[in-house]
């Protein structure tokens, strides 16, 4: 199956290194390996790998060299940049990873100029419509998430024991890596608490009396989470970008299928997660700067979802379980929008699309299944 970013990493790799990261298991090295290029393919892991890099004894006739875990190398940013700048992209190069690989952006060493980054998500509904019914595809991914081997085998016992040793994996091995931190069982509760609280702003205070904890400990430990891809913040939408960061996220986590409180929760991480992808894939593929944030006033006037384009908001999205009577809240919001602000409101059992004034409501399935920026 071809990965929906693979065209786009074959039309750049030719010029650039290529970064691609990712959740643990979404499907990095397969992708990598999969592209048409006689590739020769090194893990940092690997002891005998590890020599052939560090000695930089690859096979230089090879079309593509991919390095995976390469960020568990002390100063592998100066180390890639110093094989740029020396020997060019002959062969082809790519660095795969998770945790650190995304955390690299934030400071250090600078790749600009010599490598284009790409963020592999889970299937969603648009892409497993390559290969079956959308309405199928979105059930699929709310009993087993979009990761792609529980997706594949639709097994509740296979994917129990997958999506265990898959966070085991992440919290034991990733996160010491990222971080010295002690409290590992503290983390685990903290993500239990979050798969029961999708779709609800995140109380630090509240996190903090259950976890015995400071209110910082408990953000800096979200933003472990988040830089390990268990979980991703959706923030509140204002212009003002400072402020809109400290008010309070909500949180959804890349597997949608890990949600505990319900259907309609289950539903909403889906949408989070295929809205998430298309922004990230378009800004990935652009440059446009794009966000996915929520709408609420201080009356409690909320709208799920609002999909920024380039600091403009393009999309205004309500999520319904089974309700298909319009969002009192869409319309309330969309006088202080530019008309051209798409307004749509998603619903799980819906028969017919239908529209009232300039929004429109569609089936869950078969919006996800289209979108685009």
């Amino acid at each position: 199956m071809e990965r929906y970013i693979e065209q786009y990493i074959k039309d750049d790799i030719n010029e650039k290194i290529i970064l691609i990261s990712g959740p643990r298991q979404v499907g990095k090295t397969t992708l990598a390996r999969q592209l048409d290029f006689k590739n020769v393919y090194l893990n940092f892991d690997a002891s005998d790998d590890r020599s052939l890099i560090l000695a930089r004894h690859w096979d230089r006739e090879a079309e593509l060299v991919i390095f995976d875990e390469l960020h568990k190398m002390k100063n592998w940013k100066q180390w890639i940049k110093g094989i740029y700048d020396t020997e060019g992209v002959r062969p082809r190069l790519m660095v795969t990873g998770s945790a650190r690989l995304h955390t690299f952006r934030k400071g250090g060493e600078s790749l600009a100029g010599r490598h284009f980054y790409f963020r592999l998500h889970p299937l969603d509904v648009k892409e497993a419509s390559q290969f079956m019914e959308p309405v199928e595809a979105l059930d699929r991914i709310l009993n087993y998430g979009g990761f792609p081997e529980p997706f594949l085998k639709a097994s509740p016992v296979f994917t129990k024991r997958w999506r265990r040793h898959h966070l085991d994996s992440i919290i034991r091995e990733d996160l010491l890596d990222l971080e010295r931190v002690r409290e590992i069982k503290s983390i685990e509760i903290l993500i239990d608490l979050l798969r029961n609280r999708v779709g609800a702003t995140t109380s630090y205070s509240s996190l903090a009396r259950d976890l015995q904890v400071s209110v910082p400990t408990v953000k800096h430990w979200l933003e472990i989470l988040e830089n390990l891809f268990i979980i991703f913040p959706v923030r509140p939408f204002h212009r003002n970008i400072t402020r809109s960061i400290l008010k309070e996220s909500k949180y959804f986590f890349y597997d949608a299928g890990a949600v505990n409180n319900g259907k309609a929760a289950a539903l909403e991480n889906t949408v989070a997660c295929g809205l998430l992808k298309e922004l990230q894939f378009h800004e990935d593929t652009t440059g446009s700067k794009n966000e996915l944030q929520y709408l609420r006033n201080k009356e409690g006037k909320e709208v799920d979802f609002i999909a920024v384009i380039g600091g403009n908001p393009e999309l205004m999205l309500e999520v319904k379980l089974n309700d298909d009577s319009f969002s009192k809240s869409l319309f309330y919001f969309k006088k202080f929008m530019n008309p051209a602000v798409k307004k749509v409101q998603v619903v799980y059992q819906l028969n017919k699309k239908k529209a009232a004034e300039d929004v429109t409501m569609w089936a869950a399935h078969e919006f996800l299944a289209n979108i685009s920026f």
